[in-house]
């Protein structure tokens, strides 16, 4: 169920290549978020005016919105270095000294992926480095141990989320700009699907380009893969112009309806609506129906649900909404939950 074309996530080998071809490299080429780039533009500014290093960024926010690519307009804009990492791959504590230490020159813009997957002694570790930009070192083991701090040039930490809430209270109150993206809305997806029509050379009518973005889930990198399967589409059963028709051909093969919801979404819904009365319902009981894990029902599949109104989160549990039971053509007064009358009699 993860390797879905409507995810947000990476799903296929060599898509990041693809992804980069399309990535802006300034704020000003950045489409959506102007709130978030308006803050950026007079951190970044003030940064260097004073030949500081800018504060460290947290960047929250569902996959696909553009975390990655906002670590690197930061470094480009500050004219400084990037090294990249992730959570999980900073495994122990000598695994970010040699990060901090050999590959970190002074401004440089050090970037983590999934920051709320760091171990815990890892983040501990990197505590000092974000505040007074020294690492402690054991030397030795036993009572013979000695402790040394080293030094390590001024740095701008980006730490990059899409569960803000599993970070831990010391690590978010360190970063001194923290953001949050949002979803697109349609006529800025627009924007990015021409954009990356003109980079990949592809011939777009308007209309194309229209349902394109109606069906992209207001994210760009999904977007982006639609618009690169739809471009195959066109080229192998078309003359290679994407038009409405043709847009909608391509989307209808790939199972794309158009709220931009595909197989999995439907399925969850379903699985709701007809096997447990619309909810509402606890997500462990979900994720037993559908063979999934939480983690991925609520990072990859309820954020888009939740944000057009087809799914309620609430303290009792999951609840399908009556745009739902619409979008699906099912009944609503045929599925009502046992709370809901429960609730109709008091």
């Amino acid at each position: 169920m993860n390797e879905r074309i409507t995810g947000g996530n990476r799903i296929e080998e060599g898509e990041e290549i693809f992804q980069a071809t399309l990535r802006p490299r300034t704020l000003d080429e950045f489409i959506g978020q102007e709130q978030i780039k308006k803050t950026l533009s007079i951190c970044i500014e003030a940064a260097r005016a004073r030949g500081d290093a800018l504060d460290h960024v947290l960047v929250a926010g569902p996959p696909g919105l553009g975390k990655t690519t906002l670590a690197h307009i930061i470094a480009a804009q500050m004219g400084v270095g990037l090294r990249t990492t992730s959570g999980p791959v900073l495994e122990r504590k000598d695994d970010l000294a040699a990060l901090l230490t050999a590959d970190l020159a002074k401004g440089d813009v050090l970037f983590i992926d999934e920051i709320h997957r760091l171990n815990r002694v890892v983040e501990e570790c990197l505590y000092p480095a974000m505040e007074d930009f020294f690492i402690d070192i054991v030397l030795g083991e036993g009572p013979h141990a000695k402790t040394i701090q080293i030094d390590v040039h001024p740095f701008t930490l980006v730490g990059a989320t899409t569960r803000s809430g599993l970070l831990t209270g010391p690590l978010r109150d360190r970063f001194g700009i923290q953001l949050r993206l949002g979803f697109y809305n349609e006529k800025e997806i627009a924007q990015i699907l021409r954009r990356s029509a003109r980079i990949l050379e592809v011939e777009c009518e308007e209309e194309g380009i229209q349902e394109l973005a109606r069906r992209s889930r207001g994210t760009p990198r999904v977007a982006n893969r639609l618009l690169k399967r739809v471009r195959d589409y066109a080229q192998v059963r078309r003359d290679g112009v994407i038009t409405a028709e043709v847009a909608r051909e391509a989307l209808d093969l790939l199972e794309v309806d158009n709220m931009g919801l595909d197989h999995t979404d439907h399925l969850i819904l379903r699985t709701l609506i007809e096997k447990f009365g619309g909810g509402p319902v606890g997500i462990k009981t979900i994720c037993a129906a559908l063979g999934e894990d939480e983690r991925t029902l609520e990072e990859v599949y309820e954020p888009y649900l939740i944000q057009i109104g087809f799914l309620n989160r609430t303290p009792a549990g999951r609840v399908a909404t009556a745009h739902a039971y619409a979008h699906l053509g099912i009944s609503l007064r045929g599925h009502v939950s046992p709370q809901s009358d429960l609730l109709s009699e008091l």
